[in-house]
């Protein structure tokens, strides 16, 4: 019978995510023991009780406990003192996001940890399975132009359609122009409509765009909200140096929805897509010029133009129990086959779906697909 140990995220003081009692009630009929760190839920308003009257074999244990079973599952990559807690071989289930840690890979493989990144588990077309698109990119705009409106009432702009220009194209970037259209003639209409700021044109940035200069100074130029929604194969380099985001307007807010981090311990240094922003939590996502976050920036990044930037390494996180209602629908599929298959099973070959899916999340394949 495989263990199981679902630990809390303690992490940022707004880090909700515990899965829903609704998820522990699919698994009563698994030949697995569930374990569930004490105080589970609290942050979103449940108690022991809802989870144990959905799966009355649920223990609460503490901690360490959580993280020396079989296998551990939990939302956001744990820590390295907490991952230090986990046994030769087993299976930790998370958002491991290997391309842009690579530190957190070697220890994965010094420590022996079977790693399902859930960022990494997708479809036969390369879709990603575990993903809160809508999450990501509606919350992030809404904030977004929330912080557009309040800078477009103290600043006087010139008459023309409002702008929102999208670096990257894929799923994230997609859903972000939808979400544009929706929050630009909606919720602030009246105030852009004063200033003569409609329509929204959402402008899509494929790399031959961003990749010239001289385009890129025109469109942002023109530009009220410059979203992040890249995925870059060399996370080494900027796609908009800071020097570019002179051309911006004083009024324009930046949107991360990448989130990737600044990582100092290899070099070249990761960097962010857009050079000198701070990185976001869910403690604070919205930052100012004068904000005290840009001088944990590293060094050798220049902050020395600066607009208003709203980023959040966990969008879905602002609104919780939809996230993680969804996440939970998405994962228990993934779920129910690890507690049954022995790692050693999982390949890209498979007959069943689930597992070429899983296969598709660890070390083995992303090293491969290098």
């Amino acid at each position: 019978m495989k263990t199981i140990g679902f630990p809390r995220m303690h992490k940022e003081t707004n880090e909700k995510r515990d899965f829903l009692p609704d998820f522990f009630e699919k698994l009563v009929d698994y030949n697995s023991e569930i374990f569930l760190e004490s105080g589970y839920g609290e942050s979103l308003g449940y108690k022991e009780e809802d989870y144990l009257r959905k799966n009355p074999k649920i223990k609460f244990v503490d901690n360490t406990d959580c993280y020396s079973k079989d296998m551990v599952v939990v939302l956001r990559c744990p820590e390295i003192y907490e991952l230090d807690k986990m046994s030769d071989g087993s299976t930790l289930v998370s958002m491991l996001h290997y391309p842009t840690r690579s530190k957190r890979v070697q220890y994965l493989k010094r420590r022996n940890i079977f790693g399902v990144s859930m960022d990494a588990i997708r479809n036969d077309l390369m879709d990603r399975i575990v993903v809160d698109y809508k999450g990501t990119a509606g919350n992030g705009m809404e904030i977004a132009f929330s912080e557009l409106y309040k800078n477009i009432e103290n600043h006087e702009v010139t008459p023309r359609p409002l702008n929102v220009s999208i670096i990257g194209m894929g799923m994230v970037g997609l859903m972000a122009a939808k979400a544009a259209g929706k929050y630009g003639t909606s919720k602030n209409e009246e105030l852009f409509k004063a200033k003569g700021l409609q329509p929204v044109m959402v402008n899509m940035l494929s790399r031959n765009i961003t990749s010239d200069r001289h385009i890129m100074k025109k469109v942002l130029t023109k530009t009220d909200i410059l979203v992040d929604a890249s995925n870059r194969d060399d996370a080494t380099k900027y796609i908009v140096d800071n020097s570019l985001l002179a051309d911006l307007p004083q009024h324009a807010v930046i949107l991360d929805l990448s989130v990737d981090p600044y990582m100092e311990d290899i070099q070249p240094i990761q960097v962010k897509a857009i050079e000198g922003i701070p990185t976001g939590t869910l403690d604070k996502y919205v930052f100012y010029p004068r904000d005290k976050e840009y001088s944990e920036i590293p060094e050798c990044v220049s902050t020395q133009n600066r607009r208003t930037v709203v980023g959040c390494n966990a969008w879905p996180g602002i609104n919780p129990k939809s996230c993680m209602q969804l996440y939970g629908t998405q994962l228990m599929p993934i779920i129910k086959l690890l507690t049954n298959t022995d790692t050693t099973e999982f390949s890209e070959n498979h007959d069943n779906f689930f597992v070429r899916a899983i296969y598709r999340s660890t070390l083995e394949f992303f090293e491969k697909s290098l």
